[in-house]
């Protein structure tokens, strides 16, 4: 079988395929990873929890960011261009911060 033959099958578990609701993304790197965690934020209130954190290497971070523009893309060609609204500054937070 070459190359252009495979394929992968993917499941999913009925809990994964429910996702989660996120409207800030906060994105940390280090020389080998990058770090995103997915956050909900509710008007009002004084705390935002991570609702799930993806860990990438550098080379799949930038196949994301690659897919993700290709998709608004498409999207974009087929709902209009998507309004940004420029959200208030948020001071983020992490604490209690561990020391080593």
């Amino acid at each position: 079988m070459d190359a252009k033959e495979q394929s992968l099958n993917i499941e999913i578990d009925e809990k994964t395929a429910e996702g989660v609701y996120a409207n800030l993304a906060v994105i940390n790197h280090s020389a080998s990873e990058f770090v995103v965690d997915f956050i909900s934020v509710m008007p009002g209130a004084p705390k935002a929890r991570v609702k799930s954190r993806i860990v990438l290497t550098p080379e799949h971070a930038k196949r994301f960011v690659i897919a993700l523009e290709e998709n608004i893309a498409a999207f974009e060609k087929h709902n209009g261009a998507i309004k940004e609204q420029h959200p208030q500054n948020l001071p983020i937070n992490f604490g209690p911060v561990g020391e080593a």
